[in-house]
């Protein structure tokens, strides 16, 4: 029974690592030029891994955006387009754009929340 449930804490993890790695580019531009997306059975392993979409799975991830990759790598074309580093660059440099963008907003939302706050406290006392 013990030998069973650190079987499946380890797969738990090894699978929660992989799926992690899945959000850099440039680890999956290496995967693409070693074959691996030629290999049937990656690809249903990728399938299997969709799994990481459902909520009691995706709270355990640090790096969201690999579900988003996730869900890409299903498609072939896809797959085939990451042989190229210039693609990968390319994702790299969205994710740098995307991250720089939801910071700037996400702390003007503090900012006013903060502020509205600070109104509320003022108009009660």
């Amino acid at each position: 029974m013990e030998t069973d449930d650190t079987g499946n804490r380890l797969r738990f993890q090894l699978e929660l690592e992989f799926v992690q790695c899945l959000a850099n580019p440039n680890y999956l531009n290496f995967l693409a030029q070693r074959g691996y997306f030629k290999d049937k059975a990656f690809v249903n392993y990728l399938k299997y891994l969709l799994y990481w979409k459902e909520p009691e799975y995706a709270k355990y991830l640090k790096y969201p955006q690999c579900l988003h990759m996730l869900e890409l790598l299903q498609y072939e074309h896809f797959r085939k387009e990451l042989v190229n580093a210039q693609c990968a660059k390319f994702i790299d440099e969205q994710q740098i754009l995307h991250w720089q963008h939801y910071s700037r907003k996400r702390m003007r939302l503090q900012q006013a929340l903060a502020e509205q706050q600070q109104q509320n406290n003022t108009s009660v006392k």
